[in-house]
C-alpha cells in the first residue's frame, strides 16, 4: 500500500512538472498574455507583471511555487475572467460531473448488455453487435454531436441543443460522449464471456444439467466481472477529457469548454488548473479501480 501511494504522489509530481513546463513552453512572452494582452505596455508595467507572477525566478522555483499553492487549494487567479481559479471550477465541475456520470450510466448498462447478448447468442447476434460497435468506434465524437444535433434536436426537436443543465438537456451529450466508451466495454464483456464459456468449471456446470441462463449468470458473468469491471473503471476516467469536444460542441458551461477557452485566451491559470484536475482524476479512478480489482476477481487477488 505505501509503495503504491508512493507511486501515486510520484506519478502527480511528474505530470504537474509536464503541465507546468508546457503552459510556459507555450509561443509568445508569457508577460504579454498575464497582462490581458494590451498593446504599448510600458516597461515599467511589464516589470511589475513579472514581479507579481515572479516569472523572474528560476523555473523550478515558480514550479514549487505554483505546486504549493495548489496543494493548498490556491489556483491562482484567472486572466480572462478576473476570477479565482478555484471559484471558476466549482462552478463549472457540477455540470461536467453530471454529464460523465450520466454518460457512465449509458456504456456501463448497454455495453454490458450488449456485449453479453454477442456472447449468448453468437451468430447473426454476434456479428451484428461487432459490426455496430466497430463502426461505434470510427466515428469521431464531434461527428456524432453533429448528427445527433441536426436529427433529434434541429429536425425533430425532440431535445434542446445548446446549454442547460437538466437531465434532458444533458441527453443528447451524454449519448455523444457514451458512444465510443459503449462500444469498447461491449467488446470487452463479449471477449470476457467467451474466455469464460471455454473454462472447465462452466463445461462440468453444463454436464450437470444446470440450467443455460443459471451458467451464464453464475459462472461465465461472474467470472468475467473482473476485466468488465477494470475497463468500465479506465473509461470512466478517461471521460473528463472527452468532455472537452462534446461541452464545445453543446454549448455546456463545464470545464471541458472552460479548457477550451482558457487555451485560446492563453489563460495559463486556467489551463494549467484543469488540466491538473484531469491528471489527477485519471490516476485517483484507476489507483481505486487497481485496488478493487482484487475484490472482484479471484485471479487477480491471488498474483497480489
Amino acid at each position: 500500500m505505501i509503495r503504491k501511494l508512493a507511486g501515486v504522489l510520484a506519478t502527480l509530481l511528474v505530470t504537474s512538472f509536464v503541465i507546468f513546463g508546457a503552459s510556459y513552453a507555450a509561443p509568445g512572452d508569457p508577460v504579454t498574455f498575464l497582462a490581458g494582452g494590451k498593446e504599448n505596455l510600458t516597461p515599467e508595467y511589464l516589470a511589475a507583471v513579472r514581479a507579481q507572477y515572479h516569472l523572474d525566478d528560476p523555473f523550478l522555483v515558480q514550479f514549487g511555487r505554483w505546486l504549493g499553492d495548489a496543494v493548498t487549494g490556491d489556483l491562482g487567479r484567472s486572466t480572462q475572467y478576473n476570477d479565482q481559479v478555484g471559484d471558476l471550477l466549482a462552478a463549472r465541475l457540477p455540470s461536467t460531473l453530471g454529464l460523465v456520470a450520466y454518460a457512465a450510466v449509458l456504456f456501463v448498462v448497454f455495453g454490458i448488455a450488449l456485449g453479453v447478448l454477442a456472447a449468448v447468442r453468437g451468430g447473426r447476434t454476434d456479428a451484428a453487435v461487432v459490426a455496430g460497435t466497430t463502426f461505434a468506434t470510427s466515428v469521431p465524437p464531434f461527428v456524432v454531436a453533429t448528427v445527433l444535433i441536426s436529427l433529434f434536436g434541429v429536425r425533430l426537436g425532440w431535445f434542446p441543443v445548446m446549454g442547460g443543465g437538466s437531465l434532458w438537456h444533458l441527453t443528447l451529450p451524454a449519448v455523444t460522449l457514451a458512444l465510443g466508451a459503449l462500444a469498447i466495454i461491449s467488446r470487452v464483456t463479449r471477449q470476457a464471456m467467451v474466455e469464460q464459456r471455454e473454462l472447465d468449471h462452466v463445461t462440468v456446470a453444463r454436464a450437470s444439467g444446470l440450467a443455460e441462463r443459471l451458467i451464464v449468470v453464475r459462472h461465465v458473468f461472474r467470472g468475467a466481472l473482473g476485466p468488465i469491471v477494470t475497463m468500465c473503471g479506465l473509461v470512466t476516467a478517461g471521460m473528463l477529457a472527452g468532455t472537452v469536444t462534446v461541452e464545445t460542441a453543446f454549448g455546456l458551461s463545464g470545464i471541458g469548454s472552460l479548457l477550451v477557452n482558457a487555451i485560446n485566451t492563453h489563460d495559463f491559470p486556467v489551463t494549467q488548473a484543469v488540466l491538473l484536475l484531469m491528471v489527477t482524476a485519471y490516476i485517483l479512478v484507476t489507483t481505486l479501480v487497481e485496488l478493487v480489482q482484487p475484490l472482484i476477481d479471484p485471479r487477480a487477488r491471488r498474483s497480489t
